[in-house]
């Protein structure tokens, strides 16, 4: 992507499937593998906390864990051998009830993360596309579903 360039992640079209929730990955896993198994390897890379197994299944209800906390998403990617986007985006749609979108830029260390209701596209932002240019993020375009091109 040029140096000038950032882009908008667009949530999944209409007619799409529905965006993932965070339950909803985790019911798939435990009804997959043994849960003491996804809990071994549920452990957070940065700070060595581990989810217990007894966690993993309210997790899959949506009820009863500490909700927005970084370990435990990071863990959660670990443990069910996802992207830690994946798991983060999941959780956010799940907890917020909000798409988000993922504006990358090729600038190091610049992300900015915007979540909008959903039925909103990125192109009805207007005054956001024109903040972020003031801010030195260059043009913006729309990806495809996913938030990815494939120069990503």
């Amino acid at each position: 992507m040029p140096e000038s360039d950032a882009a908008i992640g667009a949530p999944a079209a209409e007619g799409d499937k529905p965006a993932e929730l965070l339950r909803d990955i985790v019911q798939a896993a435990i009804k997959a593998e043994p849960l003491r198994e996804i809990a071994a390897r549920s452990v957070d890379p940065e700070t060595g906390r581990g989810i217990p197994h007894t966690t993993l299944p309210k997790i899959a209800k949506g009820e009863g864990y500490r909700r927005g906390e970084p370990w435990l998403l990071r863990a959660l990617a670990a443990g069910l051998g996802i992207d830690r986007e994946r798991v983060q985006l999941a959780a956010s749609r799940e907890w917020t009830e909000l798409d988000v979108a993922t504006l990358k830029t090729s600038k190091p260390g610049t992300t900015v993360v915007v979540a909008y209701a959903e039925g909103t596209n990125p192109e009805d932002l207007p005054v956001l596309q024109e903040r972020l240019k003031e801010l030195g993020l260059g043009d913006l375009r729309i990806l495809p579903a996913g938030g990815r091109d494939a120069g990503s």
